[in-house]
């Protein structure tokens, strides 16, 4: 497996408050199973957009097709990754630029069970209120690390950075900045939490952002929302660069 650059350990993040996918009814998801849990998207047959800040190691493997992590599903489809490129200019302190991308061995069979996610066309911000969805595997309370067996998610609305940057909430550490995104419920019930980390956030059927960061052990917080990178145009045409364009 050949690696742009070390990638570094982070804290992954999973679905609090919310409920069981009805199965296969998200073929783009991806499980990134190693040391740690994370998820991603399929983008394109080869390609799987994930999180910088997951670790990755020589036995990492990326499922797709899945509902169950534990049990066997005739529609798995089970790769090794070749390549990861984390994005050149991730920070691990700032969380700027929390993107990679995994090259699998082979391509994948696309099929009802397995599709590439839609991606953005256009470089446009979120506004608060927005309502989006994310999906994955992690943990579905902060105390217990455990993650869950089958695919969850949950609705979310997007909250004003102001918001999550004043005192009361991340108190700009770090700062939300124009390339991420803060989402969450306003009671504090909803949120993506450990081994959700490269999942996608979907707003009408596109993924909007990648599952990046919240407070560790305090997911589902009302004071820190799960905060996102939101797929730029800069983003977007890295990942074309990468992948040799014409994505979904």
């Amino acid at each position: 497996m050949s690696v742009s650059y070390p990638s570094h350990l982070g804290q992954c993040a999973e679905i609090v408050g919310g409920k069981e996918s009805k199965p296969h009814s998200r073929p783009y998801m991806a499980i990134i199973k190693g040391n740690r849990l994370c998820g991603g998207t399929l983008i394109k047959q080869n390609w799987v957009l994930t999180a910088a800040h997951c670790q990755i190691e020589k036995t990492t493997k990326v499922i797709l097709g899945a509902h169950s992590i534990s049990k066997s599903e005739s529609t798995k489809q089970n790769f090794t990754i070749v390549k990861q490129v984390p994005y050149p200019c991730y920070d691990q302190e700032t969380h700027e630029g929390d993107l990679m991308l995994l090259q699998l061995n082979v391509p994948a069979k696309i099929n009802r069970y397995v599709k590439t996610v839609k991606l953005p066309l256009t470089d446009s911000d979120l506004k608060p209120g927005t309502q989006c969805l994310v999906a994955g595997w992690g943990a579905t309370h902060s105390k217990d690390k455990k993650a869950s067996d089958v695919l969850r998610e949950v609705n979310i609305g997007v909250i004003e950075r102001t918001i999550c940057n004043d005192k009361e909430h991340y108190n700009s550490k770090p700062i939300v900045t124009l390339n991420m995104v803060c989402a969450g419920d306003k009671k504090g019930l909803k949120d993506s939490c450990i081994g959700d980390s490269g999942g996608p956030l979907m707003c009408k059927n596109e993924q909007k952002a990648i599952v990046s960061f919240g407070k560790p052990s305090r997911c589902a917080d009302r004071q820190y929302p799960g905060v996102y990178t939101l797929l730029r145009k800069k983003y977007l045409k890295w990942i074309a660069e990468i992948t040799g364009g014409d994505l979904e």
